[in-house]
C-alpha cells in the first residue's frame, strides 16, 4: 500500500502538480544525512554532505537512465536555465531567435528575455494545442535558432510529443531545451538517446522532493562547448586547488555548479527520488492513468484536458465554468486539496492517491455544479 510510504494530510491531497508529499521517513533519513554529521562528533561535516548531492545526481541517472556526469544541481529551473543559455557561444554574439509557447511557464520567458542580450521570442498562441506536432510545424522554421519546449503544460494538461519536436527542431539546425517540472516523476522520461541540448527539472512535484532541488542536465556533445559565466569554487576541476591564478571548467555538468553550494535540499530530495527509481516512474503513470480515466468517465462534460495517454499530462483539468467558485468552495469545506488556473480545476492523482480520494473529489464535484 502506497499510501503508508507517505506523509499525508487529513482529507484527500490531489495537488501533486503544485507540491508532492514527502516520504513517511523523510525527516529521519534527513536528520542522518544532514543534520547528524553536522551536530555530531564529525569536526568536517562537507564530506559527508557532498556524499548527499553525489546520491542525488546518481538518483537523477537513475530516473532519467543517463549517466551523473550529465546532471548539475540547481536551486530551481530559472537558475538552471539563466547558467546554460549564458554559456552558449552564440549568446551575445547574435540575435537568438527563440521559439516557445505563451503556456510555458512565466519564468522561462522571463530568462530567455533578460539573459540573453539580443533575443527574438516567437510564442506559440496559448489557445493552441501544444500535444500536437502540426502546431510545431507550423511554428518552427529555419529562422528559429533554439526550440524551449516544456514537457508538460501544468495549465492545460497538455504533454508535447517531445521526441518528435526535438527531431524536427534538429532537422532545422535548432538548438532544443526541454523543461521536466511538470513530467519528472509521473511520467517516463529516458534520457540516454535524448538529442536535446538542455533538459531543466525539479523535485518539488511530482517527486516528492521539496523546493530548492532543482537540476539540469546537458547533452554530453553539447557540454565541452558551453562555457558558463555564473561560476564559483565548485566550477572548477579542481575546487580544492586555491589558485586563484587558474581556473578550469570541471569537466562534467558540474561546471554550472557555482560558488558555495546548498545542500539540504539535494540530500532531502535524494530520498525520495530513489525511492521513485526503485518503484519505477511506469508503475506511477500507470496508476495515474487508472485514476484520471476514473474521472473522466464520471466528469466528462467538465473536463478539459487531452485524454490519450501520450498527450495528456498527469493532472486533469475540469472546467466547472459559472459554478467554480462554488465547487472550490465545496472542495475547500470537504478538505480536498486542489488548485484552478484560466482554464479550470486541476487534479493530479498520484501514487499514494486511491479510488477513495478520487470518488471523493467526483461526489462533491458533482453535487456542488448541480446545485
Amino acid at each position: 500500500m502506497k499510501q503508508a510510504d507517505f506523509s499525508l494530510p487529513q482529507g484527500h491531497y490531489l495537488l501533486s502538480h503544485s507540491v508532492g508529499r514527502p516520504l513517511a521517513t523523510a525527516e529521519q533519513d534527513f536528520m542522518q544525512r544532514y543534520f547528524h554529521p553536522w551536530a555530531g562528533d564529525n569536526h568536517e561535516p562537507w564530506y559527508q554532505w557532498l556524499d548527499g548531492i553525489q546520491q542525488f545526481t546518481s538518483a537523477l541517472a537513475r530516473l532519467f537512465n543517463s549517466q551523473a556526469d550529465y546532471f548539475c544541481p540547481q536551486s530551481n529551473l530559472s537558475s538552471g536555465l539563466t547558467k546554460f543559455v549564458m554559456s552558449l557561444p552564440e549568446t551575445g554574439r547574435q540575435t537568438v531567435r527563440v521559439l516557445m509557447s505563451e503556456s510555458d511557464f512565466p519564468s522561462m520567458g522571463f530568462v530567455l528575455q533578460q539573459a540573453v542580450a539580443d533575443v527574438e521570442i516567437h510564442f506559440i498562441p496559448a489557445d493552441l494545442d501544444m500535444s500536437d506536432l502540426s502546431v510545431w510545424q507550423q511554428h518552427l522554421h529555419s529562422e528559429i535558432d533554439w526550440v524551449f519546449v516544456s514537457q508538460v503544460y501544468s495549465n492545460t494538461g497538455q504533454q508535447a510529443p517531445v521526441s518528435a519536436i526535438t527531431a524536427l527542431a534538429k532537422a532545422q539546425g535548432c538548438r532544443v531545451i526541454v523543461d521536466i517540472a511538470q513530467a519528472a516523476g509521473v511520467i517516463p522520461i529516458d534520457l540516454s538517446d535524448s538529442a536535446a541540448d538542455c533538459v531543466l527539472g525539479s523535485c518539488v512535484k511530482w517527486l516528492c522532493g521539496g523546493p530548492g532541488a532543482g537540476f539540469i542536465w546537458v547533452n554530453p556533445d553539447v557540454l565541452p562547448h558551453c562555457q558558463p559565466k555564473d561560476v564559483g569554487w565548485f566550477s572548477h576541476q579542481n575546487p580544492m586547488e586555491f589558485d586563484i591564478h587558474h581556473f578550469a571548467p570541471h569537466d562534467s555538468a558540474l561546471r554550472f555548479w557555482g560558488g558555495t553550494p546548498s545542500v539540504a535540499a539535494y540530500i532531502f530530495a535524494a530520498h525520495s527520488m530513489h525511492y521513485f527509481a526503485d518503484l519505477g516512474v511506469a508503475q506511477v503513470r500507470a496508476h495515474n492513468l487508472s485514476m484520471l480515466a476514473r474521472l473522466q468517465a464520471q466528469l466528462a462534460p467538465w473536463y478539459v484536458a487531452p485524454t490519450d495517454a501520450k498527450r495528456c499530462s498527469g493532472t486533469a483539468i475540469l472546467n466547472a465554468g459559472a459554478a467554480q467558485d462554488a465547487v472550490l468552495s465545496a472542495l475547500k469545506e470537504a478538505r480536498i486539496a486542489v488548485d484552478a488556473r484560466k482554464l479550470g480545476i486541476r487534479v493530479s492523482p498520484h501514487i499514494y492517491n486511491t479510488e477513495q480520494d478520487i470518488d471523493a473529489f467526483i461526489k462533491i464535484f458533482t453535487r456542488a455544479v448541480s446545485a
